[in-house]
């Protein structure tokens, strides 16, 4: 039976149904990817031949999808802010909720006013990117402490041709200059619990354990920087987090006991409290 666009796509949904709850949409990117055609021919054009060679690497690629692989992992991109960004396995997958820090960072500070941000566990670079493409005059030093990671960010910065943002390999702030100070420290760091069963289900057991992984009640990582990053704030600077739905009274109460002020908290969609921000007391 001679294989078409529509039939290989609507057979795509439906090996996908059994391990996904978005299979249409999995099916759109993969086949799209595959292909390196627009998701629009799969109806427009749904009677065009699909070779066999095509069908085999969308058949493989459907395996790995079923087989729990993230779709993004599978085609190397993923869309954030007004980017598409590399991704591997090294990196975590930049998410919606992400979104709200850049959303923030952009209003809190005037636009015409050049500032100094680092974005701490930058992964991808999602945050420093998205932040330095709309502000350039702004300057960025972007920091993880994985090479892998950097690497992928390099790409990320090379793709869009920003010369307003540096990379640096730092565990924090523990490779940064002391001497360095800043108007907006801003960072999605690991929060999930280590024994949360989350991280053996779904997209996420694919993903770097070290960036979603911080202690028993996932807050090691949010109390190191929120204790740290108060030093590190030039006058009137703000610290922004990104955390898990449930931990807005903690991640709160962290930061007051630092003596944050001013303190505010981000929603997501579903209307959870998905990250926090402090200003650092004008008395250093």
């Amino acid at each position: 039976m001679n294989k078409t666009l529509g039939s290989v796509h609507q057979d795509a949904i439906e090996q996908l149904k059994s391990c996904s709850d978005s299979a249409r949409l999995d099916a759109d990117i993969i086949l799209s990817f595959a292909l390196n055609i627009p998701r629009t021919r799969f109806i427009t054009q749904a009677e065009t031949p699909v070779s066999d060679v095509e069908f085999e690497q969308i058949q493989s690629l459907i395996n790995k999808r079923k087989a729990g692989c993230p779709v993004s992992y599978i085609t190397g991109s993923k869309g954030f802010w007004d980017l598409e960004l590399i991704v591997n396995e090294h990196t975590l997958i930049p998410r919606p909720e992400t979104e709200l820090l850049v959303e923030f960072a952009l209003a809190i500070f005037p636009g015409n006013k050049p500032i100094t941000v680092i974005d701490l566990g930058t992964g991808t670079g999602a945050i420093a990117i998205a932040i330095a493409k709309s502000r350039p005059n702004w300057r960025v030093l972007a920091c993880d402490k994985s090479t892998e990671a950097l690497n992928i960010a390099r790409k990320n910065i090379e793709k869009y041709q920003l010369n307003n943002i540096e990379l640096s390999e730092s565990d924090w702030f523990n490779n940064i200059d002391s001497d360095l100070s800043f108007d907006l420290i801003i960072s999605n760091p690991p929060y999930v619990a280590e024994r949360d069963p989350h991280l053996t289900q779904g997209d996420v057991q694919f993903e770097p354990i070290t960036a979603l992984s911080s202690g028993p009640e996932g807050l090691d990582d949010i109390r190191q920087i929120v204790a740290t990053g108060k030093q590190r704030l030039n006058k009137f600077g703000w610290l922004m987090v990104e955390h898990g739905f449930d931990q807005g009274d903690a991640v709160k109460t962290i930061f007051t006991e630092q003596g944050y002020h001013t303190i505010q908290q981000g929603l997501d969609l579903n209307g959870h409290t998905r990250a926090t921000y402090g200003q650092r007391d004008t008395d250093k």
